[in-house]
């Protein structure tokens, strides 16, 4: 398993892009010209990967055929509230809600089921909860196929995507080392956007490219336990840490 997510960063007063893949253990931040495929087969891990990727709903993570995706439920969580909120102040129910709700129950059943040591989920209170999920998101299609606004149009790829990629989504209830959202991610690559926030964009490529590999290694070293003062005294000292590369990598 592994997590990828990517953001944009200015470099030489262009946007540019910052790809990050990352394990329970591992870090690797890179940045490239391109946003979409260039630009992820040049960090060279997701062309190469096999297991299953959890990323958002961004198409060029699809075209990689030969892994399987976990979704981002965290992401779809904040479409559906977007979707609630849009919904009129007095109606009783909204199929936003319900798929919401139904994605949260579900990431709870299995929360305590893994806390409880148990080996499998509560299987009726699982098929429960899909079948709402399922349900609110077929009368969702069904309530803006009209598409005949902006957002509704939005509303309703939104629910066609929740649909078609429901096992997608729902992945992590079957498999337990697979997160159901890509915060580690979002935590990894979190210190670009304070870089560029409070220091503005990086003047070359050369030294973006340079931030990123600091930034990786600093990362990679937080998640062996190492404190990021002495990795950089050990580094500058001439006897670098190295993480070891073997044995099994824990996905969260």
């Amino acid at each position: 398993m592994a997590g990828f997510d990517e953001t944009g960063l200015r470099v030489a007063g262009t946007l540019h892009w910052v790809h990050c893949a990352r394990t329970g253990k591992y870090t690797l931040i890179t940045c490239h010209p391109k946003r979409g495929t260039k630009g992820i087969d040049d960090a060279g891990v997701l062309g190469r990967f096999r297991g299953v990727a959890v990323h958002d709903a961004w198409a060029p993570y699809d075209t990689y055929a030969d892994i399987e995706h976990q979704l981002c439920c965290a992401h779809a969580l904040r479409e559906l509230a977007g979707v609630a909120d849009a919904a009129p102040s007095d109606a009783d129910w909204c199929w936003a809600g319900q798929t919401a709700d139904a994605l949260v129950a579900m990431q709870k059943l299995v929360a305590e089921a893994i806390a409880a040591g148990a080996d499998t989920v509560d299987a009726d209170a699982l098929d429960k909860q899909v079948a709402l999920y399922h349900w609110a998101a077929q009368i969702g299609i069904t309530q803006t196929a009209a598409r005949s606004s902006k957002v509704m149009k939005k509303h309703n790829a939104l629910a066609r995507r929740l649909l078609d990629r429901q096992d997608d989504y729902l992945r992590f209830t079957t498999d337990w080392g697979i997160p159901a959202d890509n915060n580690g991610s979002e935590r990894d690559i979190r210190m670009i956007k304070l870089r560029q926030k409070v220091s503005g964009c990086l003047r070359t490529l050369t030294g973006a490219k340079q931030f990123c590999a600091i930034r990786s290694y600093l990362s990679t070293a937080a998640k062996h336990g190492k404190h990021f003062f002495d990795t950089l005294v050990m580094l500058a000292e001439g006897q670098p840490w190295l993480p070891a590369t073997h044995g099994p990598d824990p996905a969260t």
